[in-house]
C-alpha cells in the first residue's frame, strides 16, 4: 500500500506525467529531457529525483552523463506502465513533446551516420578478412536455436548489432560497452529498429555490477561477439560473464580461430591472434561452464579472406555456483 501511495503522489503533477509518458518511449539524458520539456535543468532534475525515489524511473550514470528510463523492475514499475497506458497521447502538450523527441532521435541518427562514415574504411578492412558478417549472425542465431530468450546480455555490444539480431527473440536485452561513442550509436540503432525493450549501459566487462547496470543478475543468454581478442586476459571476461548467466543458461562466444596476421595487433589493436578449442575449454571449466558445441566458419573463398570465425556455445549446469575471476574452481 505504501509503495502505491508514494508512486501516485510522485506522479500527481503535470510535468511528472509528461516525464512518465516521455521516458516510457525513450531513454534520455537530463539535457535531452530539458530540450523536450522546455524547462530548466534544476526543475527537471528535482522532478526526476522524486520519481526515481518513488521507483517509477531508473537512472543510469554513464561517465559525466546520466540516462533515465521508465522502471522495469520493482513494486512501482507496474504502476508506471499502468499510468502511462491511461495517458491521452493525443494531448497537445504531449504531441509537442513527441515532436521534440523525434528531433532528438533524428540528431542521434545523424551522429551515428557520421561516425560510421568516418570509420567505414577501417571496419571494411577487417571485415574483408572473414566470412560476411550476415553469415556469422545467421550462424549465431542457428546455434542458439529457435527457443525464446528471457534475458539477453551482450558484452562489448559496440554498435548494438547483436541486440538487433537477437533482440526480437528476447523479453529483455541489455548491451554493455566502455565506449561512449559506441553506446550512442547503439542507442540510435535500437531506436531505429523499434526495440524498446533493449537498452545499453556503460560498464566494464571485467567487473560487472548487476545493480548499477540495472541488469538482472541471471541472464539466459550472454554473448561475447568479436571482443575477446581485444583483451589482455580474455579468460577473466569469460569468468565474470559466467556470474551473470543463470543456471541452465548459455554463453556464446564468437571470435577468430588461431591465425598469424600480426599486423592486426598494430592496425586494429588485436591483443590476441585467435583462440583454440582447448583454450576456450579451459576457460569454460574455470568459469563453471560446459563447452557444449563448437562451429567453424571458414572464409569460404572470399577474395582476400584469411580468417576463420569460431563459435563456441557454453552451458551453465543447473544448480551451478558462480565464481569471480581468479577464484579456484
Amino acid at each position: 500500500m505504501h509503495d502505491l501511495l508514494e508512486g501516485l503522489k510522485a506522479v500527481a503533477e503535470p510535468t511528472r506525467l509528461r516525464l512518465l509518458a516521455l521516458l516510457a518511449r525513450a531513454e534520455l539524458t537530463v539535457t535531452e529531457i530539458t530540450q523536450v520539456l522546455q524547462q530548466s535543468q534544476p526543475r527537471v532534475s528535482r522532478h526526476l529525483r522524486l520519481m526515481v525515489e518513488a521507483g517509477l524511473l531508473r537512472r543510469f550514470p554513464e561517465g559525466t552523463w546520466v540516462f533515465y528510463r521508465l522502471a522495469e523492475d520493482g513494486p512501482a514499475a507496474g504502476l508506471a506502465r499502468a499510468i502511462d497506458a491511461l495517458i491521452d497521447k493525443d494531448d497537445p502538450v504531449l504531441a509537442e513533446d513527441a515532436a521534440r523527441l523525434a528531433a532528438i532521435r533524428k540528431a542521434r541518427a545523424a551522429e551515428a551516420a557520421e561516425y560510421f562514415a568516418e570509420n567505414a574504411d577501417r571496419w571494411s578492412e577487417i571485415r574483408a578478412l572473414y566470412l560476411p558478417e550476415e553469415a556469422v549472425e545467421q550462424a549465431i542465431a542457428d546455434m542458439l536455436g529457435p527457443k525464446r530468450i528471457g534475458t539477453l546480455l551482450d558484452l562489448g555490444t559496440g554498435t548494438g548489432r547483436i541486440l538487433e539480431v537477437l533482440g526480437p527473440r528476447a523479453d529483455r536485452a541489455i548491451g554493455i560497452d566502455t565506449s561512449h561513442e559506441m553506446l550512442s550509436i547503439a542507442r540510435a540503432n535500437l531506436e531505429r529498429a523499434g526495440l524498446a525493450h533493449a537498452q545499453v549501459r556503460y560498464g566494464n566487462m571485467l567487473r560487472l555490477d548487476p545493480g548499477a547496470l540495472g541488469v538482472m543478475p541471471q541472464a539466459d543468454v550472454a554473448v561475447l561477439h568479436h571482443v575477446l581478442h581485444f583483451l589482455e586476459h580474455p579468460q577473466e571476461a569469460v569468468v565474470e560473464a559466467a556470474r551473470l548467466v543463470a543456471p541452465g543458461g548459455r554463453m556464446l562466444i564468437a571470435d577468430f580461430a588461431p591465425h598469424a596476421l600480426e599486423h592486426l595487433r598494430e592496425s586494429h589493436a588485436h591483443r590476441r591472434l585467435g583462440f583454440s578449442d582447448r583454450e576456450v575449454q579451459a576457460w569454460a571449466e574455470n568459469a563453471g561452464l560446459v563447452l557444449a558445441e563448437t562451429r567453424d566458419l571458414p572464409p569460404a573463398g572470399a577474395v582476400g579472406a584469411q580468417l576463420t570465425v569460431k563459435l563456441w556455445l557454453l552451458e551453465k549446469p543447473k544448480g551451478a555456483a558462480t565464481r569471480r575471476a581468479g577464484e579456484a574452481a
